[in-house]
């Protein structure tokens, strides 16, 4: 391994050993979703300042970072040196030379997830009904009850009809109060596979005596047989009593044992966040509304479901120790029982004071100072907007840009800001926005070194142009670049091609032989 590269060989050695490994693939998320190993982790170059503390928190981890060919990964490089990290290189080859190396790719994203989902099916046979099944049993009005394991989000877009929104972490501590009649038939959907067969799975682990059911693939399963979802719905779980608390917090720790999670004090905590060769997260795997209201120091809101969905995002330094957290014993646990199995170095903090959750507010990320910028006001945005001879560039997130946006301006990938502003009509000066202007103000530098033009930026962002309630306007209205922030996945929104939605379930079929080709997962299902 050398200063400045590392091969596919010394990457695979590193994650069969269980050491610390950042794998970074720095394109947008689209083309990341094409192909990539099995544990990389995608953080754009666009918004890579923004990201990197929060996601690789220790500044001497060994990053490994590429591209494919793009010269995205050799910028990322300089950027993360500059960040504080000392120990950057780039993947010999880039994705190319992981493949010639012999490397396994993946399609998709969150990949590690719903590949041990897959696993889990495979080895538990986890019990599972089909869509029409389904359907027959609320056309009868059986006794059956429906829990969304999705985000509440999700759920709202599109739901099974009659269905509650339970995000996954919440199963064990929800079902027995939604379900209180042990005859009771429980189904457990999300959009597709993954949250339902781990929902399900959840469930039998801990001894619920209801029978219990996957809705075999999920929302895309029921639009496949031409069944009717709703939408805009708000069902939600309702606050546990004590006893059943109390049921679900023993049934969870005896799972968590089972899988080896391990359990830590809040001075066995503060004692491996100070060791200088380990990285150690600490996730409140409660719901957004439970952590702003009073969290431990240098949390961070994850809840339970999502963080087991979406751990890549949320840790991208494999072989790291996760430590989290509640205030029932349930979700803490349930959640880590998952991680475990997952090849995770777990731990669940026991017997923590409720004076100790003192941090009220959400989660704020850790980012480098501030660029100084000379800011404008919406008005005087305004103002110029009319008189001509400026142009206003926009790097908030497409999806949002689409939704609403400043009439004339240009959407453009801070990645990509050469080729945008090559194809845009030259300007007197530029005024860079985006959601609340923090990524706009990254760019402000890189725009007047291009141009040689003044570029200033819109203070407070678009969200200060929509309060003083000026002008918006929607749509692919002005794109200077492609719109590859964001991968399409097939089981959100409601308008998916069939044929989408049918390749996407094939692909998940085949990732147990696919995890068996790649050889690095470490998963252990219990």
């Amino acid at each position: 391994m050398t200063d400045t590269t590392r091969s596919f060989a010394d990457i695979r050695r590193a994650l069969l050993a269980k050491e610390e490994v950042a794998l970074v693939d720095v394109r947008e998320e689209a083309p990341f979703a094409e192909a990539h190993p099995l544990f990389a982790t995608n953080i754009p170059l666009s918004k890579l300042e923004l990201e990197a503390w929060a996601r690789i928190p220790r500044r001497d981890t060994h990053v490994t970072v590429y591209d494919n060919g793009e010269g995205l990964a050799e910028v990322a490089v300089q950027r993360l040196r500059d960040l504080g990290y000392s120990q950057v290189a780039l993947l010999e080859g880039g994705l190319d030379g992981w493949r010639q190396a012999g490397g396994e790719v993946f399609i998709d994203v969150n990949v590690p997830s719903k590949a041990f989902g897959e696993l889990v099916e495979h080895h538990r046979h986890t019990p599972s009904l089909a869509a029409e099944e389904v359907q027959a049993l609320i056309d009868t009005k059986a006794n059956v009850v429906i829990l969304d394991a999705r985000r509440f989000d999700e759920y709202q877009t599109m739901s099974i009809p009659g269905s509650i929104s339970v995000p996954g972490a919440e199963l064990v501590l929800r079902a027995r109060d939604l379900a209180p009649d042990p005859s009771t038939r429980i189904i457990v959907n999300c959009a597709g596979r993954t949250r339902s067969i781990i929902g399900t799975q959840s469930l039998v682990n801990a001894g619920l005596p209801n029978p219990v059911s996957a809705l075999r693939n999920g929302t895309i399963g029921w639009t496949l047989a031409g069944q009717q979802l709703e939408h805009g719905q708000a069902r939600r779980f309702q606050s546990s009593p004590e006893a059943t608390r109390h049921i679900a917090s023993s049934n969870a720790r005896k799972v968590a044992d089972k899988a080896g999670v391990k359990r830590a004090s809040l001075a066995d905590l503060r004692g491996r966040q100070q060791e200088p060769s380990r990285t150690t997260y600490l996730f409140d795997v409660r719901t957004p509304e439970e952590f702003e209201a009073g969290h431990l120091p240098e949390s961070r809101s994850t809840p339970g479901g999502q963080l087991v969905q979406e751990t890549d995002h949320f840790a991208s330094v494999r072989g790291a120790r996760l430590v989290l957290v509640d205030d029932d014993g349930v979700r803490a646990n349930m959640s880590a029982s998952w991680l475990a199995q997952l090849g995770w170095d777990v731990q669940v903090l026991d017997d923590v004071p409720a004076s100790e959750f003192s941090v009220k507010g959400p989660w704020v990320a850790p980012v480098p100072a501030s660029n100084p910028a000379e800011e404008i006001s919406v008005h005087t945005l305004a103002d110029w907007l009319k008189t001509g001879g400026t142009l206003l560039l926009d790097f908030t997130a497409s999806a949002n840009y689409v939704k609403r946006h400043i009439p004339g301006a240009h959407w453009a990938l801070r990645s990509q800001l050469r080729e945008a502003l090559a194809a845009l009509p030259a300007a007197e000066r530029y005024v860079l926005t985006c959601g609340s202007s923090q990524l706009a103000r990254l760019a402000i530098p890189e725009v007047a070194a291009l141009t040689g033009k003044p570029a200033f930026l819109l203070q407070g962002g678009t969200a200060n142009w929509i309060a003083a309630e000026l002008p918006l306007e929607t749509g692919e209205t002005a794109l200077a670049s492609p719109r590859t922030d964001r991968y399409r996945r097939p089981y959100e929104g409601t308008d998916n091609p069939r044929e989408a939605m049918q390749a996407y379930l094939d692909w998940e079929y085949g990732l147990v032989a696919q995890l068996g080709r790649d050889g690095t997962h470490g998963f252990q299902v219990i």
